[in-house]
């Protein structure tokens, strides 16, 4: 096993077991690991610090994955840390629910490891070297475990190139997924497409948050922005909403979300989709004077990167103040942000410049967060992705 030498003063963020390393914090490295290789962590006296990851061409050059040096990372290991998250979930899936984020990456001390369970099937993502060379042991665990109809590899994002990792869309085991692939979730039924829709094929991440934001539905006209297949939209029209209006930019997923309304028997009148870029459609229905009780926005990560944070808040300001003018008084804003650079107290602020930009006024009267198949580690906040706020917009 390979030594990587830590520069003094940077055992800090180690010893609080935080899990990514950056090549910055690196002295140097004795020999030559292969990407993926699992090496020994040391400070600058040579004491053992963890195991981890390698990886030369990744800015997060070591994934740490055992402090403990007398536990050896073998199959074993693995197969426990894939058993205890999947045992966790156990309470989550029920007859109303099929669908859930299985393995978190590194909440779940897998670094770089997404499993999502949709009914019979199972969708990965890979996001790491280290883990894609364990993949044998994962999917067999996998299986015996939950022993699904099929495992579809699901590794295309755009990250795995900081990896030295291309594009991976296969089945690993099983059957290939159907076109369409039937989940419920909230009791509400949803076809969605694996090998093709967007992420792993659904975002069960925002589950509660439907249910939360369905209570208020009742009776209301809403406006569900970025529906993709139409989580908000069906949760609402099921809870008795007056009309429900959709948009998103993908033809798939419009054609899907009307299958869905389908599959529901839900009142087919009260729902309209709309195909269009949404900032370009909010001011077309700020232009035909249009008003709504509840508007939800959740959009896609306008700020993949710290750097890439101010050219975010602008956006995300915007954005939600076209959806604050097409409120009416009193009515509901539900507002999401994705970004994990982006923390609750900044989008607070966005949505206050943006209230004064639309001269309005706000009351936050709910905090949205992840549910808790998507657990965030106390020594790994970063994995708080996914925020929102209900708002009163007055």
């Amino acid at each position: 096993m390979f030594d990587v030498i830590l520069k003094k003063g940077k055992e800090k963020a180690v010893v609080q077991r935080h899990p990514w390393l950056f090549s910055g914090a690196i002295e140097r490295v004795k020999g030559k690991p292969a990407n993926g290789d699992i090496v020994r962590l040391l400070n600058d006296k040579g004491d053992f610090m963890a195991y981890g990851f390698y990886n030369s061409q990744s800015r997060v050059a070591l994934r740490l994955l055992e402090w403990n040096e007398s536990v050896e990372i073998d199959e074993n290991w693995y197969r426990k840390r894939v058993a205890m998250a999947v045992a966790s979930r156990s309470e989550i899936l029920n007859d109303n629910n099929n669908t859930c984020r299985l393995i978190f990456s590194e909440a779940d001390y897998l670094p770089g490891l997404i499993v999502d369970k949709y009914a019979d099937y199972l969708a990965v993502q890979v996001l790491t070297s280290g883990m894609e060379r364990e993949m044998p042991v994962i999917i067999d665990e996998l299986q015996k475990l939950l022993n699904p109809v099929g495992i579809f590899d699901k590794s295309d994002a755009a990250s795995r190139v900081h990896e030295g990792l291309g594009t991976i869309n296969q089945v690993l085991a099983g059957q290939h997924p159907p076109g369409i692939v039937e989940v419920v979730e909230n009791g509400i039924r949803y076809g969605i497409n694996i090998a093709e829709g967007q992420k792993s094929g659904f975002y069960c991440d925002q589950r509660d948050n439907r249910r939360i934001v369905a209570a208020h539905a009742k009776g209301k006209r809403v406006l569900d922005c970025f529906c993709y297949t139409g989580g908000f939209t069906l949760n609402a029209l099921k809870s008795g909403a007056l009309s429900v209006t959709s948009v998103d930019s993908s033809a798939l997923a419009i054609e899907t979300l009307k299958t869905n309304i389908g599959l529901n028997k839900l009142d087919i009148s009260k729902h309209t989709t709309i195909q269009s870029d949404v900032n370009k459609q909010l001011r077309a229905l700020r232009e035909d004077g249009q008003q709504f009780d509840i508007v939800v926005l959740d959009p896609p990560k306008y700020a993949p990167s710290r750097s890439a944070l101010d050219k975010a808040m602008r956006a995300y300001k915007d954005l939600n103040r076209l959806g604050m003018l097409l409120l009416e008084s009193g009515g509901l804003l539900a507002t999401f942000s994705c970004s994990g650079a982006m923390d609750i107290d900044t989008f607070k602020q966005v949505l206050a410049w943006a209230a004064l930009d639309a001269g309005k006024e706000v009351q936050f009267i709910y905090q949205f967060c992840q549910p808790e198949d998507h657990p965030v580690r106390a020594s790994f906040p970063e994995g708080e992705y996914l925020k929102g706020l209900l708002c009163r917009v007055l």
